[in-house]
């Protein structure tokens, strides 16, 4: 007997939540039928926007996403929707893939969040879907009939291949001699692609710790580990450059020819100058150096998370013509079609790692990439946060912090020192009387407080991250 589900009220009682990108949870609350409550809403919602008969899938690898993936694909079936199945790419090319084919798609990813979590990412033929999507998703009443088995997929490599030619197509196959560029593999969805887009360009590669078990990388919270790590490549390599991205490869992480990593904001800074970039859209959270780059005619502030930042182009493109945005994490966002080295390289307004570490390579040529970041003015960032930290906590915290910050500065150990701005775009930003700034936000997508920091010291934003992460526990 086949049992009949309506979306809304599967959704309603999964426990998944929205967050800055997709939809994430527990990979338990990931059932079969919850996969398919969020196809079949999904599909409803784009069937009023677009006309199409197929919708491209594809995972990261992290165990549980093929299973998810088979009842997507099943659901879409149900549907009467044609499934592509793309397999293990990265988010990024399926999405590109997609716009050219104008068919939206729908990404099995957890991105960097912890192993026992996943998540699912939706895209519009022209890209990633609103945050008024999202809420279309969740409220659609669809009827669809319960999974009771999961189908085979059969695997199309198009996506892979036109994401690799995109870049391939666009520079001198020279582009990178002399390189050597070692890649930290690790379980990231573009690791077989990387190396062979890399080597068309000419450099000579070195594989790094690639791994069969899945490894949440966190661009914005780099593990000591792996900056060890980095040093320790780069060195016995004779690197000039180390590239690597999060799980679902649209978050780069990118090291200079010391295997110091670099911020992602710093990344999308000197990614912007390359391109040319004329307006910029860019989370709360990114250095403030942007903001006050000469380059630039505009910079807009945004809350943190992609569909704001592209929500932000719309307005830009009404004045501008050479439009982007990226995030403090690195994930880089082209709002429109630009001209790159005498070629024309169209718009993929999601989040991309190829592309800012490839401009960053192209920008060092004549230099370094360490000197390009010590011309840049001396202001430091960094972030790290709390796991398994309750998201009730954080908004007291926060809401207490609002009302009075006198006692949070004083809970933080920070008395010495008075708030001279507050910015609520997106948790609680505060300047301080020495120049330096805190920022405290509850994740969107996993129980974890996330503290950010700029000071004119690197080594002081560090220490107020730290300060902070270890005072707020007992708050």
């Amino acid at each position: 007997m086949v049992t009949k589900l309506i979306s809304s009220e599967v959704l309603g009682a999964s426990g998944v939540q929205f967050g800055t990108s997709g939809a994430r949870g527990l990979v338990t609350q990931f059932t079969p039928d919850v996969c398919a409550a969020f196809t079949h809403a999904f599909v409803a919602s784009m069937r009023s926007n677009f006309s199409f008969t197929q919708m491209a899938v594809a995972i990261d690898n992290r165990p549980s996403s093929f299973a998810m993936a088979q009842a997507v694909i099943q659901a879409l079936t149900d549907a009467g929707v044609d499934a592509i199945y793309y397999g293990v790419v990265p988010t990024p090319a399926l999405a590109y893939t997609a716009m050219q084919d104008s068919i939206p798609c729908i990404m099995v990813t957890g991105s960097h969040i912890p192993f026992d979590r996943n998540g699912i990412k939706f895209y519009r033929p022209d890209g990633e879907i609103t945050k008024a999507d999202e809420q279309v998703i969740l409220t659609e009443e669809v009827h669809f009939s319960s999974i009771n088995e999961l189908p085979p997929l059969t695997l199309d490599s198009r996506a892979a291949e036109l994401y690799q030619t995109r870049y391939t197509d666009l520079f001198d196959a020279d582009l990178l001699a002399g390189k050597r560029v070692g890649i930290y593999e690790h379980s990231s969805a573009g690791r077989d692609i990387y190396q062979g887009l890399f080597e068309s360009l000419g450099a000579e590669v070195i594989s790094l710790e690639r791994t069969d078990e899945f490894v949440p990388i966190d661009t914005e919270a780099v593990a000591e580990s792996d900056k060890e790590k980095a040093r320790s490549w780069s060195k016995k390599y004779n690197l000039d450059f180390i590239f690597s991205t999060d799980g679902d490869g649209d978050r780069p992480l990118v090291a200079d020819e010391s295997g110091e990593w670099l911020r992602g904001d710093i990344l999308g800074l000197l990614c912007s100058k390359a391109l040319r970039i004329e307006a910029l859209a860019v989370p709360v959270s990114c250095n403030t150096i942007i903001a006050e780059s000469p380059e630039f005619e505009a910079v807009s502030k945004t809350r943190i998370g992609s569909p704001y930042v592209i929500a932000e182009f719309s307005k830009l493109a009404k004045t501008y013509k050479r439009i982007a945005g990226f995030e403090a994490n690195g994930g880089y966002l082209l709002g429109s079609d630009v001209s790159v080295n005498g070629k024309s390289l169209k718009a993929l307004p999601t989040r991309d790692a190829i592309l800012p570490a490839l401009m960053l390579l192209f920008l060092a040529k004549a230099s370094s990439i360490k000197s390009l970041v010590s011309q840049l003015p001396q202001r430091f960032t960094h972030s790290d946060r709390i796991q398994n930290f309750a998201t009730e906590k954080s908004l007291s915290i926060l809401e207490s912090g609002r009302q009075n910050t006198k006692p949070l500065l004083e809970s933080l150990g920070l008395s010495a020192l008075n708030v001279v701005s507050i910015d609520h775009t997106d948790g609680l930003r505060l300047g301080l009387s020495n120049g330096s700034i805190i920022h405290l936000r509850p994740s969107g997508n996993a129980p974890e407080l996330r503290c950010y920091a700029e000071a004119e010291r690197m080594e002081d934003a560090i220490s107020l991250v730290d300060k902070v992460l270890c005072r707020i526990r007992f708050i």
